[in-house]
């Protein structure tokens, strides 16, 4: 690295610090590869660790102590109402949880000898990207990869500057749990935040404008949670609208489409994700971010410019930091000169509420709309062993495969641990395993894995 009139050269410059980012930045430093990370807050992580994946999964944990205990009481068991206090909560997700994870990464990249540079990149050609903050320099690369993820979006025609109108990272601060909070949008986003403040003491209300709550996943795994939601949530309105918000003293006036309206405490909007592709001097380049401002890659991750590469969700959907990962991780490799190529057959998702919901691969209506001949097996919970030793039979485990290979095409699960157990669905899928090889298989008894070779089971019963 040469340093002089404030300019680093490199081989490669990673914008974003995010899980694509410092994968890509690692996995460049173990092939031999000089490498910067460019990111505004000098830190690794990204949106995932500091106000994400990491933060809600820790208060989601929260929430579960909470309803786990609510549950025992049907199990003779009574630990009395809890109690929240706030500022021990906050200290341990920042300090204990997301400090501890930042911290490690801190440490990996000096081990590995990959600096982070703290400032906004902006590329000023296809070899120079211009670094502002405290410490204005220039960064000079044969190869930038760009990894600036994407950030919350904006409800459209219903901006309002209050404090009370939180985002998703707003809401993962804790900064008060209100008696009552409005929650727009059923998606992943605003389900798993419904679900925190409602088991510390909010009575929410959630607003979707689709007739069922996480659009677009098979309705089978919804159903067990959607039934969960109406006894957490105060109040689910489906096919509604917000039309407006309004500020009225210490509170949020909100109007709906059917002519009615809420007052609350404060509002969580939380309609997805836009990549942050914009202010970068993408101009200067050769890149073009498509009418979405996403950035479009081929299968080696490079953009239309051959010197920068993009992954993340940046780079459209889905938008999850596993596929980030591997992304990061190909642009990397081919970089290096190594044969590599993000060619993954499923990127499983899960979506962390009660019970979790958990998909990869082919569902059941792809299927139905590409016309494609598919066997279906649902598996319920009710009558699995381990299940019932936890109180947990709302589960679910489906199962669809070929009808003439046997050849598994997609799994979905919904149920306590779904997010652990689609790891073997989604190497089914991508190992082109077949029915008879899960059900073939043996799982360990009892665990709520077996739903999964017994829905195989089923599958080759139905087959004779």
């Amino acid at each position: 690295m040469v340093m002089g009139d404030l300019v680093v050269e490199v081989d490669v410059a990673v914008v974003g610090g995010g899980p694509g980012g410092y994968s890509a930045a690692f996995r460049c430093a173990e092939l031999g590869l000089e490498t910067v990370v460019v990111d505004s807050g000098k830190r690794l992580g990204g949106a995932c660790l500091w106000e994400g994946c990491i933060p809600s999964k820790a208060l989601l944990h929260v929430a579960a102590l909470i309803e786990d205990a609510e549950r025992a009481r049907d199990l003779g068991v009574d630990f009395g109402e809890p109690r929240v206090a706030l500022d021990p909560l906050r200290k341990w997700k920042d300090e204990r949880v997301v400090g501890r994870l930042a911290r490690g990464l801190a440490a990996l990249a000096k081990t590995r000898g990959v600096e982070v540079i703290g400032g906004r990149a902006v590329f000023e050609s296809s070899r120079e990207l211009r670094v502002e903050g405290e410490e204005p320099q220039k960064v000079r690369f044969k190869h930038a990869i760009v990894a600036t993820g994407s950030a919350p979006a904006a409800l459209p025609g219903l901006a309002l500057a209050s404090d009370r109108v939180m985002d998703s990272t707003a809401a993962l601060e804790l900064a008060d749990i209100p008696e009552r909070l409005l929650v727009i949008g059923g998606g992943y986003i605003g389900l798993e935040l419904g679900q925190v403040y409602a088991a510390l003491g909010s009575a929410v209300t959630l607003v979707e404008m689709t007739d069922g709550l996480l659009p677009g996943v098979d309705r089978a795994l919804v159903q067990p949670l959607a039934r969960r939601c109406e006894k957490l949530f105060d109040k689910i309105r489906l096919g509604t609208k917000v039309t407006s918000l309004a500020e009225k003293g210490s509170a949020i006036e909100a109007r709906f489409d059917g002519g009615d309206d809420g007052v609350f405490d404060r509002v969580l909007v939380a309609v997805g994700r836009r990549p942050a592709s914009a202010g970068l001097g993408l101009e200067n380049t050769r890149v073009n971010p498509d009418a979405r401002s996403f950035i479009t890659v081929d299968d080696r991750c490079r953009t239309a410019d051959r010197a920068i590469y993009a992954v993340g969700d940046v780079t459209g959907e889905p938008m999850l930091a596993h596929r980030a990962m591997r992304q990061g991780k190909v642009a990397a490799e081919v970089i290096g000169g190594r044969p590599s190529a993000f060619d993954n057959v499923v990127v499983p998702a899960v979506v962390f509420t009660d019970p979790e919901v958990a998909w990869c691969g082919l569902t059941e209506f792809e299927a139905a709309r590409a016309g494609r001949a598919v066997r279906v097996a649902k598996r319920e919970w009710a009558a699995a062993g381990r299940a019932l030793t936890l109180g947990r039979t709302d589960g679910l485990t489906k199962l669809i495969a070929d009808p003439d290979s046997g050849r598994v095409l997609g799994v979905g699960i919904v149920g306590p641990g779904a997010g652990e157990l689609i790891a073997e669905g989604a190497l089914a899928v991508e190992a082109a395993l077949t029915v008879e090889d899960l059900a073939a298989t043996i799982h360990t008894h009892p665990t709520l894995s077996e739903t999964l070779m017994e829905a195989a089971e089923s599958l080759l019963r139905q087959g004779g």
